[in-house]
């Protein structure tokens, strides 16, 4: 959110928040209040959708809602202004004041949109004017369409797809039809990009510009962690996102943040997980106050951080305020990465697979669950040996688990 001023009154600007490295628009699916009504700070003024959240904008300031920019249904980048806010009580401009700044009348509040009933008359359902049409062009029955939005709501996407897919519920897609989402370009003899990875790779590219970013990598005999996640009936993860939490907690400037000069030391530690989306790319959801919790309670908050992402129903805080964060690959197989910094955060970790492999234990060889952490830190901030220290400390803590 940011605020601009004028002469005659303190306007407040509402914009489309930023929520998550990859997403690079949203669309407004209803306004809550209209031009002239009041809103309180931290009151609820508009829903939106992005194609990996659905959720609520709050208002960043109390006063009376003056300008509404952008209208249900219509999708701009993030950052794009959709509202004034006048906090000086100046209320609705009028006449001459009213031209100056565009006033756009707010949908109408008398006129919801049309609301149905599911099958067994529980809570309704309400679609929004564009769903309606592309049902109705296509003999869509929307009762029978499955939401993926917030609380079940069927989004434009749900619509499309379902006709992309040969309409189970009405015929095929129309090739004139102007509902048909545009295809992805076909890569060019260079390669081509889709939006959502230019995005990513625009971020990536910005931190490698930002950051003086080096990687270091330690190895860990992980035999305490697979016994011990066995008994808890959890994933490695997190315990060893609890074992990092202590290690910062050691190594405190790691859990930082440097924004321009501005170097900051966090005493709490908001712990990142990326979480991957498949072809949607990938959202970085916040454990917020991660060194309150045990590993089980860890267990628990990132299992619902990555359902909620993949169900598109994370909100504006779930997405912020990370000072560290944990990537985890090694999911999928892989055994080294070279992670790239989530900026304004000094560090990231890289938990890679556990793999059994013979290595050499007091002149013998066993066979032991080994896994190689990798840790990518900000030189700005940050000297080797501190990320040495820091991952000889994670290391010593997931060996001596108990």
């Amino acid at each position: 959110m940011s605020s601009s001023s004028t002469e005659q009154a303190a306007l407040v600007d509402v914009t489309m928040p930023q929520m998550g490295v990859s997403v690079a628009e949203g669309t407004v699916v209803e306004w809550k209040k209209a031009v002239g009504e009041r809103v309180e700070r931290d009151e609820v003024i508009c829903a939106i959708s992005t194609d990996k959240i659905d959720t609520d904008v709050e208002s960043p300031a109390a006063g009376t809602v003056v300008e509404i920019l952008v209208q249900p249904d219509e999708t701009v980048d993030v950052g794009t202004v959709m509202a004034r806010i006048d906090t000086g009580g100046a209320g609705v401009p009028s006449g001459e004041a009213a031209a100056a700044v565009g006033d756009t009348p707010a949908p109408s509040t008398t006129e919801p949109a049309p609301v149905v009933r599911d099958g067994n008359g529980s809570r309704p359902r309400r679609y929004s004017p564009v769903v309606q049409r592309i049902a109705a062009e296509h003999g869509i029955d929307l009762d029978r369409v499955q939401g993926t939005g917030r609380d079940g709501r069927v989004r434009k996407q749900d619509v499309l797809a379902l006709v992309q897919d040969g309409g189970a519920e009405g015929p095929p897609l129309h090739i004139e039809s102007p509902y048909r989402p545009e295809p992805e370009p076909a890569p060019a003899a260079g390669g081509g990009l889709s939006r959502m990875r230019r995005q990513i790779g625009e971020h990536m590219k910005r931190s490698l510009e930002t950051a003086a970013t080096c990687t270091t990598w330690i190895e860990a005999d992980m035999a305490a962690i697979e016994d011990a996640r066995a008994k808890l009936g959890v994933t490695a993860l997190p315990i060893v996102a609890r074992c990092t939490i202590d290690a910062l907690r050691e190594f405190p400037a790691l859990n930082a943040t440097l924004e321009g000069d501005a170097y900051t030391v966090h005493d709490a530690v908001h712990l990142g997980i990326a979480v991957s989306l498949g072809e949607d790319g990938l959202i970085v959801p916040v454990v917020h106050d991660a060194q309150d919790l045990a590993p089980e309670g860890l267990a628990k908050r990132i299992r619902d951080l990555a359902r909620r992402a993949r169900s598109r129903e994370l909100r504006p805080d779930d997405v912020a305020g990370a000072t560290f964060t944990i990537t985890n690959p090694g999911q999928y197989g892989s055994i080294m990465a070279t992670p790239v910094i989530n900026q304004p955060q000094v560090a990231i970790l890289d938990l890679e697979a556990i793999v059994k492999r013979a290595v050499v234990i007091d002149d013998a060889i066993a066979i032991r669950p080994m896994t190689i952490l990798g840790l990518s830190w900000d030189h700005r901030a940050l000297d080797g040996a501190l990320a040495a220290q820091f991952l000889a400390a994670l290391k010593r803590r997931l060996e001596a688990w108990t």
